[in-house]
């Protein structure tokens, strides 16, 4: 008895953290070998391929191994929701300084959500054992005001 009434609020605690209420922006993330798909799926044909800049192409002062050919644009201070599956292999989708990690799994959708408070790049990999060049599939998150987020996504 004592196991059921702890358990019971518990399982709705945990249900009501994991709902996101209304998004002001949902971003779908496909893992595949070795790099992300994107789809903002708010918009109509606003969808990119984000691969890792190889070494010889990085702009200076840029991170190695941390930088993408396309960054993902969120608006800040606005909830925004992330869908994340796979297309091949397991795969996770981790930005560790927006607290977020998602596994990418073949024929599943995972959702999450985040918010961030200031403009900036915030920086993640792969964190899944995914294959011998998991860790060559960084992500890399711009959040920028508002006004900057409309203008680039009217491009």
């Amino acid at each position: 008895i004592v196991l059921i009434m702890l358990a019971l609020p518990s399982l709705q605690i945990l249900y009501m953290m994991d709902e996101i209420n209304e998004p002001d922006l949902t971003l779908k993330a496909i893992g595949h070998q070795w790099y992300w798909t994107y789809e903002y799926t708010d918009f109509k044909d606003l969808t990119f391929d984000s691969y890792m800049t190889p070494t010889t192409d990085l702009p200076l002062g840029h991170f190695r191994l941390l930088e993408v050919d396309h960054r993902v644009i969120i608006p800040m201070e606005s909830p925004i929701r992330i869908i994340v599956t796979a297309n091949d292999v397991l795969h996770a989708w981790a930005i560790p300084a927006l607290g977020v990690k998602t596994d990418a799994i073949p024929g599943r959708l995972n959702q999450t959500s985040f918010i961030t408070t200031r403009p900036g790049v915030f920086y993640g990999q792969c964190s899944e054992i995914c294959g011998a060049n998991h860790s060559y599939m960084p992500i890399v998150v711009e959040s920028t005001p508002l006004t900057h987020f409309e203008h680039w996504s009217s491009l």
